[in-house]
């Protein structure tokens, strides 16, 4: 597909290197939205992160590189979606973040 940026082959994609890109707290944030989403691709800019567009940059990098997003750039603006093939070769992986993740805001105290 024109314009999409390099991503590993599945079989090169690391549980320990999916791990470490969403121990951020950011990155885990933008999965956890694709995750919620209708499987379609949003572009990058429709994420409410506050940080600076360097760093933004950074963490769809790190997202793509790890293996769990596709990315493609179109002129004045980048997409992204979930690889679907994410799912089977790591099953469950992201439904027990998301799990998690609802369990801990869950128990955080109400003004956070």
């Amino acid at each position: 597909m024109p314009g999409e940026l390099p991503v590993p082959e599945m079989a090169d994609v690391d549980l320990g290197t999916v791990l470490s890109a969403l121990a951020d707290p950011h990155r885990r944030a933008v999965v956890l939205e694709l995750v919620a989403g209708d499987g379609t691709e949003r572009a990058c800019s429709s994420f409410p992160l506050p940080l600076a567009k360097s760093t933004r940059t950074h963490h769809w990098k790190v997202l793509r590189q790890a293996g769990l997003v596709r990315q493609r750039d179109a002129g004045n603006g980048t997409f992204v979606r979930l690889r679907p093939e994410f799912g089977a070769k790591f099953p469950g992986l992201l439904d027990v973040v998301a799990g998690l993740s609802a369990a801990r805001s869950a128990h955080l105290p109400s003004g956070r």
